[in-house]
């Protein structure tokens, strides 16, 4: 018995020294997650030093994602408009619902590539990832919470002081924690699968359409749609006429700048596809309305990017090729990933739109 004892007392000790517990029994050894560049691409901005990514931390940011009670009915979560077979954005509708019936006055655009990004929502307005979870959960006609309130919601529930815990190593829970948590999700939101980067990777080739898309694109398009992010990120004014029920001026808003009139940031065409309406309001419901937009539709103002001063000259022909090849940044693989679809749908391969946890 004495003997069992003392290797007892040794069996902690050494878990002790091995940092699998503390000297008061609590457990902390977070699993790290290795972010993975795709080849080609360049290093990413986010600064993953401050925030090193783990599996209890991606759980954590995934279960805050896809609850609703982050708003102050429990109606609305991220998910609910961010969509993952719409890569992660609102699928089919121009606007956002928000609380009590409200719209939102943007649309919400894809989630992916974030660890590229250094601003965040069309007009650049914030300048870090974890805090622009923030953002939608106060905002009066999206999530209309208090920060005071959703963290007050999760402190008194014992699964998130656990999950809190896994993930930082006490049951501390304030806002920074959930905008870290959530970035711990949101990171690994990487699409980088699609038929194009196959054909980059050579594992794949265009077929004729795409590759005349391809070429076609790459003398038209990349001033502002550069690979492989295909967003240089970017505020241009692109002629979109304002829309009076909304009076958004864009960039300008941030800056005060009357030169950033009408600029909207530059979204990715990764998974454009799916990724309907497109504009900032969502104002255009096809590829073949935006391509209209921009060789017949324009109004060309003093803001108006000099690379469009002149419209975009585009035959019939080159639109149908430059169809053809958007087709092939659809990721497929990321849209069906079972590792971010809602908690307990992870072996559905189309989970309800709107999970309320």
């Amino acid at each position: 018995m004495k003997l069992a004892k003392n290797t007892w007392v040794m069996f902690v000790i050494v878990l002790i020294a091995t940092g699998w517990i503390t000297v008061d029994n609590r457990y902390f050894k977070p699993r790290p997650v290795k972010f993975i560049i795709p080849p080609g691409w360049p290093q990413p901005v986010y600064d993953f030093s401050k925030n090193p990514l783990t599996e209890e931390g991606f759980v954590l940011g995934k279960q805050l994602f896809y609850d609703s009670r982050l708003s102050k009915d429990g109606n609305f979560s991220c998910g609910s408009c961010h969509q993952q077979f719409g890569a992660f954005n609102t699928y089919d509708h121009n606007l956002s619902h928000g609380f009590n019936n409200a719209l939102t006055t943007r649309n919400a655009p894809g989630l992916f590539n974030l660890a590229w990004q250094k601003e965040f929502m069309w007009d650049g307005g914030i300048n870090h990832l974890d805090l622009q979870p923030l953002a939608p959960i106060t905002a009066e006609n999206e999530m209309a919470e208090t920060l005071e309130s959703v963290t007050s919601k999760l402190r008194s529930d014992n699964q998130y002081r656990k999950l809190f815990k896994a993930a930082f190593g006490d049951e501390t829970i304030n806002y920074q924690r959930i905008g870290k948590a959530m970035s711990q999700f949101l990171l690994q939101l990487v699409s980088s699968n699609s038929k194009y980067d196959k054909v980059m990777r050579g594992e794949a080739s265009f077929i004729l359409p795409e590759q005349l898309g391809y070429e076609i694109f790459q003398k038209k398009c990349t001033g502002c749609h550069a690979e492989p992010m295909f967003t240089d990120f970017t505020y241009r004014n692109t002629g979109l006429p304002l829309d009076l029920s909304v009076s958004d001026m864009g960039r300008m808003k941030i800056t005060g700048d009357k030169n950033d009139s009408l600029k909207f940031k530059v979204p990715s065409l990764r998974n454009v596809a799916m990724t309907f309406p497109y504009g900032h309001d969502g104002r255009f419901f096809s590829l073949l309305s935006v391509f209209e937009h921009y060789r017949k539709n324009m109004v060309v103002g003093p803001t108006t990017d000099v690379l469009l001063q002149k419209k975009l000259i585009l035959s019939n022909f080159e639109i149908g090729q430059l169809t053809a090849f958007l087709y092939t940044l659809t990721d497929s693989t990321f849209l069906k990933d079972s590792r971010f679809a809602p908690p307990g749908f992870e072996n559905n391969a189309n989970p309800p739109a709107d999970i309320h946890q």
